[in-house]
């Protein structure tokens, strides 16, 4: 079995990247930053896991944002 201890992603669930996400830039600096409608139009939790678990894309721009976040407040 491989070992996930080096991975940054390990543990979170897209729910929590997401919320984490909002916290930090907010809605409208998120949306600026990964231009898809469910962060610019009426954004929600449930609207953007509901696109993003259906759209890897734009899932692994998410991911790649957060783990940029991560790497500033290190």
């Amino acid at each position: 079995m491989e070992t996930q201890s080096n991975n940054p992603l390990h543990g979170k669930t897209l729910d929590m990247i997401i919320r984490e996400l909002v916290d930090y830039y907010g809605w409208e600096q998120l949306g600026y930053n990964i231009n898809i409608r469910c962060f610019n139009e009426n954004p929600s939790i449930q609207s953007s896991l509901k696109f993003l678990r259906k759209t890897p894309w734009a899932r692994k721009e998410v991911e790649e944002l957060y783990l940029k976040v991560i790497a500033r407040t290190k």
